[in-house]
């Protein structure tokens, strides 16, 4: 799911990445709230705040969400910047290095915070955002576009498109391509919301708090060996066959 690009990519392949990249961007939005009182995954609220601080003269108090804003902004630089800078290396899955960081980020805050009181939550929302400005670039250029996992303004506003053009079968006879742009969604709807209900509950009920990042963390990187363990299954059964017919 992270290595196929292009033609060669497929609805399974996007349901797949969907799936595994909204789950842990639902998890990372609870723990992130929960813990900061600030939306983590995306930054149309931030945005919002940001003006109206600047239309009450409040600039000073208005610089902290526009650093929220440039986190997110600058984490998606970054991922872009990565995978354009090591895509001809042909040996290297360019997308494995932005997932990376992402981990690295969220185990970073969740083991520091057992050890060491958050007396700068600022920074880490800043961190949180600049994961997921990563996670949704990323996850842009491999799915063409096709898959965003951080918010769901979007999302819900395509699905109420595509739901009304089912209506419409004349005037969009395409209707196979509808029916899964629908389902590729509603995926990431629903993973985006199970994230959350899972998060909530080891944030609050397993009282995990900050350490419920790991398993945003676990659930990237499971999936990051997961698709190269079936690369590698695919590489070796290729070379066996062609083996086997020259034989």
């Amino acid at each position: 799911m992270f290595r196929h690009q292009g033609k060669s990519r497929t609805l399974k392949h996007n349901l797949q990445i969907a799936t595994v990249l909204s789950l842990a961007a639902g998890i990372i939005n609870v723990t992130g709230y929960l813990s900061f009182k600030q939306l983590t995954t995306n930054v149309t609220g931030h945005f919002a705040l940001f003006i109206y601080d600047v239309a009450n003269f409040e600039f000073w108090k208005g610089t902290i969400y526009f650093l929220y804003i440039f986190s997110f902004l600058f984490g998606s630089f970054t991922s872009s910047f990565l995978i354009e800078k090591y895509r001809a290396n042909k040996q290297l899955n360019v997308f494995v290095v932005p997932t990376i960081i992402e981990c690295a980020i969220l185990i970073s805050i969740g083991i520091t915070s057992n050890f060491i009181v958050m007396k700068h939550p600022n920074f880490l929302v800043c961190s949180l955002l600049f994961a997921m400005g990563l996670q949704n670039s990323f996850v842009t250029k491999i799915s063409n576009a096709v898959v965003r996992t951080t918010h769901l303004t979007g999302l819900f506003t395509d699905l109420g498109i595509d739901l009304s053009h089912l209506l419409f079968p004349k005037i969009y006879p395409n209707q196979a391509k509808l029916k899964e742009d629908i389902k590729l969604r509603i995926y990431i709807i629903s993973s985006f919301f199970s994230g959350g209900l899972i998060g909530g509950f080891f944030y609050s009920e397993l009282h995990l708090k900050l350490n419920t990042l790991l398993l945003g963390a676990v659930i990237l990187l499971l999936s990051l060996f997961y698709d190269d363990f079936k690369y590698q299954c695919i590489k070796t059964k290729r070379k066996y066959n062609q083996r086997r017919n020259i034989n």
